[in-house]
């Protein structure tokens, strides 16, 4: 596979995506910076990747320590990630050591975070084990962990050196995991590319057993898309990144309801998407014919279509207005003004974000 890269300037980085990279000497250790290497994971990943990373390390002769975190979204959180910190310090780890995420988008938030703030700054690497990681969350520096009252609400931009993004161990990941990661290779279809949208209907079986070559063009026409989209708006200040966000303010606040960990990310983006469609129908943007077929095509990806009954009207607005995009307490929703491209809309009328929230079987 090629070679993509995250062009910006002097902290450009190179993503690899391919088999058998994740562990790769001559990819990993021209981005180690000092002695001091900090392995992050967590009790699934660990055990079946870290050994091989590790033995990469030392056999380089550097100093290696490891902290093993629990898996799940409820544990990206203040608590666990003191955990990281306490390894550092008790490792004597300096401003010259290099933090590695090993695992999916948590571990890779977590780490990152970890990094921009430790010593008040140290080398970060992302290693992502999940399709979700590998396609959006480990590219474009997005760092943070979760409030119990908004997701990813504290955090800070740190990009890494470098991202490996190993399709093999896709082959590991569960089911439920591999359709969540599918949500996120969706939405580059929905809002800047209708050949590849195209693409995912055509491919989505493939897709869905696994096919290697398939799931790695996936992946690379993904990230080639994050890349693009970080270049031109690293800090998320003119919009363009922004739009990376659909279905994400209604995602959010399932996750925020719902209980951290309750749904996975792509489960609740994947609803949150829907129903940016289906609000994006209302304002009279697309047709009800592209609303069903994303329905069909997110069902083909194994996702849900429909939002937990559980959660009330209010407690979605409520958990919406803590938005990151919203400004000065103005509601803003990243939409499609057509398929294949979206655009940020101030919401100063609620009421058609209410009749979206009524036809996904939300209650008043």
């Amino acid at each position: 596979m090629p070679v993509l890269t995250v062009a910006l300037g002097q902290r450009s980085y190179p993503i690899h995506i391919d088999e058998q990279v994740f562990a790769q000497a001559d990819l990993l250790l021209p981005h180690i910076v000092g002695r001091q290497v900090m392995l992050v994971s967590n009790t699934t990943v660990a055990p079946l990747y870290l050994a091989p990373v590790r033995e990469v390390l030392q056999k380089a002769g550097l100093t290696v320590a490891e902290v093993i975190l629990p898996d799940g979204e409820q544990y990206k959180d203040w608590q666990h990630l003191q955990l990281i910190f306490d390894a550092l310090l008790q490792a004597r780890f300096g401003r010259k050591a290099t933090l590695i995420a090993l695992g999916g988008g948590v571990i890779g938030d977590m780490t990152g975070f970890a990094a921009a703030t430790y010593q008040r700054g140290v080398n970060f690497i992302q290693i992502p084990t999940t399709l979700l990681a590998q396609v959006d969350s480990s590219v474009g520096g997005k760092t943070g962990i979760n409030h119990s009252l908004g997701k990813n609400m504290i955090g800070a931009f740190m990009q890494p050196q470098v991202v490996l993004a190993d399709t093999a161990v896709l082959r590991t990941l569960p089911d439920r995991e591999l359709s969540a990661g599918l949500a996120e290779v969706i939405k580059y279809g929905l809002i800047r590319d209708t050949t590849f949208l195209q693409w995912l209907h055509e491919q989505m079986p493939a897709l869905m057993a696994r096919e290697p070559a398939v799931l790695a063009e996936a992946v690379a026409r993904s990230c080639q898309h994050k890349a693009e989209v970080v270049a031109a708006d690293e800090l998320e200040q003119h919009d363009v990144r922004a739009l990376l966000n659909l279905g994400h303010t209604f995602g959010h606040a399932i996750e925020t309801n719902m209980g951290y960990g309750s749904w996975l990310h792509g489960e609740a983006v994947a609803v949150g998407m829907l129903m940016a469609a289906d609000l994006s129908q209302r304002m009279g943007w697309i047709s009800a014919t592209e609303v069903k077929e994303l329905r069909t095509l997110l069902l083909a990806a194994g996702l849900p279509v429909q939002a937990p009954v559980s959660i009330s009207q209010a407690d979605f607005l409520a958990a919406m207005a803590v938005d990151k995009k919203n400004v000065d307490g103005q509601l803003r929703l990243v939409l499609l003004k057509r398929v294949g491209e979206a655009v940020v809309v101030d919401m100063t009328d609620l009421s058609l974000v209410r009749d979206t929230l009524a036809a996904a079987g939300v209650t008043a």
